[in-house]
């Protein structure tokens, strides 16, 4: 797992224009991923994946940078007993 801390500058040293990247959190990165690669036909090759420590930081993170100009949306239906991840490509 890496703390919010940790995956907030991971992101920030990987984006430059953040209106180019989309954010968002899976409890199946594989399900996830296929997902935007295969069924919206979204270019994945800069996929990078990060396990939060919680649920809430999830969504503290995805928050944050969704109003830094991140495609992206809160809601869904994770629960906060399983492993999240947050993923940004």
């Amino acid at each position: 797992m890496s703390t919010k801390t940790s995956i907030i500058a991971a992101i920030e040293s990987k984006v430059i224009t953040y209106s180019y990247y989309r954010i968002g959190l899976t409890h199946d990165l594989a399900e996830r991923k296929a997902y935007w690669r295969d069924t919206e036909k979204q270019n994945v090759d800069y996929w990078t994946a990060w396990t939060a420590d919680s649920l809430s930081d999830a969504q503290d993170i995805e928050s944050l940078f969704i109003n830094k100009g991140m495609k992206g949306g809160t809601g869904g239906n994770l629960s906060p007993t399983r492993t999240v991840y947050i993923y940004v490509f």
